[in-house]
């Protein structure tokens, strides 16, 4: 694991690795030394310093700029300190001579790091232009072909540098992004999961709780029956509970098949529930253990049915039930005041879904069938009543 402390003293001394390129600004600043008179010398020596000072100071907040967006420095800050370093250029030239052109490179390589790519080139290319141009105008100087070759070379160095910082810094985003996406698909997993298995099982257990109320009176032994049956179905919850939590829960066909028998049985609905599992396809299994759960607590939540089909296919899966269907929010449940009541209402009077705003469940149960590639179909059944099918 890398130490704190390292990655928080690279940024503090990175001015340091920008000082060492600064000992071509050994020779103005010699110059500057040498210069027969005292205010030359104060001059130039202070536009030498100021200009080094200045370029250190850019050349840190560009860096902190482009590691923080990936972008350069904003423009009037970055112009502002440009401008400054090309003035100080001018009078240190001025003073010293030819070897004040040097602090160009400076200019061109600033220019890279802080402006945006065509502003910048404009700026080294005039740098170049000037550095080729005085020495050839200005009698006494030998010419600068090696300065304005200086200027382009280092340029263009700083240039490929600030595509990888800004490379990096947009992978470092994107690498973000896919963070949060991850994060924000496994907690809709999850919440679709503990969906699913809580609304299947305390459906069922509701529906047994209230047959054993009816029963402990007229057939206790009956009663005690489907008391111990509910102690199971909640200890199989809570196993179901903490399977999702720890992301291993495996879903059985055969044995939602088997649940559903039972929990349609105590709803007073008879069932055509097929035996096995054999007929669906072994590697969508786990896709129509889902469907079947979510089918078949419907069915009892909401259907009013008095019988119910589970069919099963190599590449399908059918629940169908004779109840009252899926219909359209009423008016009734509209012209409620209150948001809550009229979602309580509309839940109360829409049978199994509501078509055009289907509940958690089936929502859940579409992106699951969805990302298996599947196709999950809602409709009312021929001689009325409700078909939900999965077809993969």
């Amino acid at each position: 694991m890398s130490d704190p402390t390292s990655r928080r003293s690279t940024p503090r001394f990175f001015w340091l690795w920008a000082a060492v390129w600064l000992f071509y600004m050994a020779g103005p600043i010699g110059d500057a030394w040498r210069r027969p008179e005292v205010w030359e010398r104060v001059a130039g020596l202070t536009a030498a310093l100021a200009f080094c000072v200045l370029y250190l100071m850019s050349f840190v907040a560009a860096r902190a700029a482009m590691r923080r967006t990936g972008a350069p420095m904003v423009l009037p800050s970055a112009a502002w300190r440009l401008g400054v370093m090309i003035a100080l250029t001018a009078a240190l030239t001025l003073i010293v001579g030819e070897s004040g052109l040097t602090a160009l490179v400076y200019v061109g390589v600033m220019a890279v790091f802080s402006l945006g790519p065509r502003l910048a080139w404009t700026v080294v290319l005039s740098a170049a232009a000037c550095a080729a141009a005085l020495p050839k105008l200005v009698p006494g100087w030998d010419g600068g072909i090696d300065l304005t070759f200086a200027v382009l070379v280092a340029a263009l160095a700083v240039w490929g540098v600030t595509r990888v910082v800004q490379r990096n810094a947009q992978l470092a985003e994107a690498r973000e992004e896919i963070t949060q996406l991850a994060v924000a698909a496994e907690r809709n997993r999850f919440a679709r999961d503990l969906h699913d298995l809580l609304g299947h099982s305390l459906t069922v257990v509701s529906v047994k709780s209230e047959l054993a109320a009816r029963l402990v009176r007229i057939a206790p032994d009956r009663a005690e029956a489907e008391l111990t049956d509910i102690q199971r179905l909640v200890r199989e919850a809570l196993v179901d509970v903490r399977a999702a939590v720890s992301g291993y829960r495996e879903m059985s066909l055969a044995t939602e098949l088997a649940s559903a028998r039972s929990a349609l049985d105590a709803a007073g609905i008879e069932a055509e529930v097929p035996l096995t599992a054999e007929a669906a396809d072994p590697a969508r299994q786990q896709l129509f253990a889902w469907v079947v759960r979510e089918g078949v607590t419907n069915v009892i939540r909401h259907s009013d049915a008095k019988h119910c089909w589970i069919r099963l296919e190599h590449n399908a899966v059918e629940i169908s039930d004779d109840g009252r269907g899926p219909t359209t929010r009423p008016a009734a449940a509209a012209s409620a005041t209150d948001a809550s009541t009229r979602a309580a209402a509309t839940r109360d009077r829409a049978g199994h879904a509501d078509l055009d705003s289907p509940g958690h469940g089936l929502a859940g149960l579409r992106e699951r069938v969805d990302s298996a590639g599947g196709t999950l179909t809602i409709g009312n059944r021929d001689g009325g009543g409700f078909v939900l099918r999965a077809t993969t």
